[in-house]
Formats: structure tokens, sequence, C-alpha cells
């Protein structure tokens, strides 16, 4: 003890602010590489080490966070792990090209789709269009290269040509009555002639499918077309006011073709028997596509919720619950909000009106703010009719986010939330529009902590340097 005595009597100032300034230049290099590996990883370098190396040296248990509820793959970790993070799928509900969003461009002179989501809907078309068998039919070869066609106009040209090789040809048609077509009215009128043309064709495929496998790939086009045909013409008649009309066709294209689930027909369906109000037969939807083995999405989460939410919502008040308590059909109400907004908490926002809605684009990203925009869109009025829905959800949807401070790194319900999803929806969304980002990532301990530590080493080398004599007291005191 007296040899450090002696020894800390003899340093000089220099000594302590060389040390201060060597602290707080190492304490900084520290603060920028954490930083950086959290703007890379999304994680805490720091913290990531801790557990995984040196909690098990110290005899600790690491905390694996629980095994998810549901969780929208439907399949095991590894699988999921395997999976794309940000797949885009084909939006349900994607309005019509010459109907609806030309309308919308002549009016605003705003371009409501963006380039990737229109190259994406043209490679959706060669798939579901096109075979190799093409080339043995001069309409479907002409047909083929319109489907790669950049300019609308070119498009609606070559269809016009293959109709003029072909009467018949169901998928010229079906070009016309999404880009040509400026009204619902018109658009009907030319997919009554595509299916007319597509049922034809799809009987002559199936007497021949097992003939070779250039049959089976015809017969597997020809499905496609037909499918697409009848779905298109359920969703003109929801949108002419045929709602029963359009739920029977739809209802029949599910029997009809039951493997082709992923095309996420009930979708349509769930929207249109909320139209009707028909709340019994959306519960009976919800029980058979709402499994933990099937893929989620916002229209299946935010259904479960309305439907929950409209047991309690007409008598629901904050006050008179945060004094009596929460009944049970309440405490399922805003557990099922919790879940949905889990699964997408951008959606609240369009449905309580603090953000503006925009066109839906063709592709929605699941968990996303495309996937809000496309669900807020077509559902804000049935939550509005509900009344006090909109309410219970204003009073509550926030409370997931005190469950679940960390959204980037942990989940309740569902895994946790893609950090991915901004630099997607921003590709799909037009550039007019604000996109939604939250959760936003929040910053781990060990950056604040090296940041204040950086910071508190270099003020100690600035009094050092400025006041030597006091502060060479001031560390031998201490």
């Amino acid at each position: 003890l007296l040899t450090v005595t002696v020894f800390l009597s003899t340093l000089t100032p220099k000594f302590y602010f060389a040390l201060t300034v060597t602290s707080s230049f190492i304490s900084g290099l520290i603060f920028v590489f954490e930083w950086w590996h959290f703007r890379k990883y999304g994680t805490s370098f720091i913290e990531q080490v801790s557990v995984s190396h040196l909690r098990p040296l110290i005899g600790g248990v690491e905390n694996s966070p629980p095994a998810p509820a549901a969780f929208s793959a439907g399949e095991s970790e590894p699988s999921r792990q395997s999976m794309p993070e940000c797949k885009v799928w084909r939006n349900p509900l994607n309005l019509f090209r010459g109907a609806e969003y030309s309308r919308y461009m002549w009016v605003t002179g705003k371009e409501p789709l963006t380039y990737y989501d229109m190259n994406l809907s043209a490679q959706d078309h060669q798939n579901f269009f096109t075979c190799d068998t093409d080339a043995l039919r001069p309409s479907d070869t002409v047909m083929q290269k319109a489907w790669r066609e950049r300019n609308p106009q070119a498009r609606i040209k070559a269809a016009y040509q293959a109709l003029e090789l072909n009467n018949d040809c169901a998928t010229a048609y079906v070009l016309l009555a999404e880009e040509e077509a400026t009204t619902i009215v018109d658009a009907e009128k030319y997919f009554k002639q595509a299916l007319k043309a597509g049922e034809m064709i799809y009987r002559k495929s199936q007497n021949c499918h097992a003939q070779s496998p250039q049959h089976e790939a015809q017969l597997r086009r020809d499905t496609n077309v037909l499918v697409y045909v009848k779905r298109r013409l359920a969703m003109c008649a929801r949108k002419l006011g045929r709602i029963r009309e359009a739920v029977k066709m739809m209802r029949d294209l599910m029997k009809e073709f039951p493997l082709l689930s992923m095309l996420n027909i009930h979708e349509n369906l769930l929207e249109a028997l909320l139209e009707l109000q028909a709340y019994a037969d959306v519960q009976a939807v919800l029980a058979k596509y709402d499994d933990i083995s099937l893929p989620k999405s916002a229209a299946i989460c935010y259904t479960a919720a309305l439907l929950k939410a409209r047991a309690v919502s007409e008598r629901f008040s904050p006050e008179t619950a945060s004094k009596r308590g929460l009944s049970t059909a309440e405490i399922n109400a805003v557990e099922a909000i919790h879940r949905a907004v889990e699964f997408n908490p951008h959606v609240p926002k369009y449905l309580l009106e603090m953000k503006s809605l925009v066109l839906p684009p063709e592709h929605i990203l699941k968990r996303g703010d495309s996937e809000a925009v496309a669900y807020a869109f077509f559902h804000l009025q049935h939550w509005k009719r509900i009344e006090g829905a909109l309410n219970l959800l204003h009073c509550t949807w926030e409370g997931t986010f005190r469950m679940i401070p960390y959204p980037l790194e942990k989940g309740h319900l569902f895994y946790p939330y893609p950090s991915c999803t901004e630099t997607a929806d921003r590709e799909l969304l037009p550039t007019f529009h604000d996109v939604s980002v939250y959760p936003q990532k929040e910053l781990p301990f060990f950056i604040h902590f090296t940041a204040g530590l950086c910071s508190f080493s270099a003020m100690l080398a600035l009094l050092t340097h400025q006041f030597p004599e006091l502060m060479v007291v001031f560390a031998k005191a201490v």
C-alpha cells in the first residue's frame, strides 16, 4: 500500500491527461464499432458476445425466447430460416389497371404503380398465362410476346392481333379487360368473353392432359386462366354491387379448385361477406383459414379482431373498464387486437385515419406497410360500420408495444418483425406516399453506455488539460 501511495504521488498531470485521452479514444472506437454492428446486423455486438460466450462460461443459462404460438410461414424454425424473409405476394384485391389505376392517374397526374410492382405483375402474367406449347398456336405466341411488352399500348395492340388470329383467345380478352377497359362494366364484358373461351379450352385440355408432359403443362396454364377469369368476374360483381352473386361465385371457385388456396381467394370472400354483414359466415371462413398451420395475413388477423371487438365495442368505455376491470369478452377482444397489431403494426394508423391512404399496389409484403394500405383501403368501411370498434382499437392497439418493447428482436405470438420490410415497401409503394417504418429499431443499452463513457472520459481529459493541478489532487483523493 505504501509503494502504491508513493507511485501515485509521483505521477504528473501529463500522465492523467494521457490516461483520460487514451480512455476517451478507446471508448470512442468501441462506440463506433457498436453503432456500425447495430446498423448492419440489428443487434449489439457486446450483448451478443456476452449471451453467446460469456454466460455459458460462468454457468448461466441462455434465456431462449418461447416458441411462438403462431407464425406466418406455418412451418418449423429451420425451414422458416431457409425461406426468404421478405417474400412479396400478389394482392388478392388488386385493382384494375385501366378502370381504376389509370383513372386515378388521369385525375391526379400521379402514377399509382411503381415500375417494380408492374414488373412483378408482368412476371406473374408470364407464369400464369404462358406455357411451352404456345409455339404451336399463333395467337398464344403473340400473347406470349404481349405479356413481355413494357408499353401498355403495345400490349393492347398485340391482344387485338391475337384475336384476329383466334377469336377464342382467352388471354387476349383478359389483357383487354385489365388494361383497355376504362370502366368496371366494360371490364366485366371482356371477362365474360374470356370465360366463354377459357371454359372451352379448359375442357379440351382436360380430355388430353394425360397424353404427354406438354399437354399437362397446357392444362395447368388453362386452369390458371380459368381461375383468374372467374375470380376477376366475382370482383367485378362485388364492385358493381351484386355482392351475393360475387359471394356465390367465390364459394363455387373455392369448391371447384380447393388446391389453389395459395391464391388467397378466401380474402376476397371475407371482404364480400363483411359487406353483407354476414358475420356468422365470416366466422366460419376464419375458422377454416385462421389456423396455426396456414400462413397469416392482415385480413385474417384484423378480421378476427373485428369480430371479437363487435361483441363488446358498442358498450365499451375506457373509464368504466379502468374502474371495474375488463370482462372476459373484452379481454378476448383486446388480445385479438394485440395479436393483429403484432402481426402488422402499420394497420391501426390507417384505420384510425392518422395516415392518409393511397391506392393499394398490385403486390404486397406481409407485415409491411404495403399490406396495411391494401387491407385498410378495403376494410376501413367495415370497421366504421360497427359502432365503437375503432374506439376500442384506439384505446388498446399501442399496448402491444408495451408487451413487446423490442419487436425487431423478439415476438410474442409471431416471429420478430422482419427488418427488411422498409426497403421492399419503398419499392412497392409510390414515391409520393410516406412509407410507414414503425416499429423503429431500438438502440441497445451498450450503445448508450459506450457513448456516455466516451463523453465522460473526453470531459475528464479536457478538465485535466485545463486544470492539471486540481485534477491531480482530485484523482489522488479518489
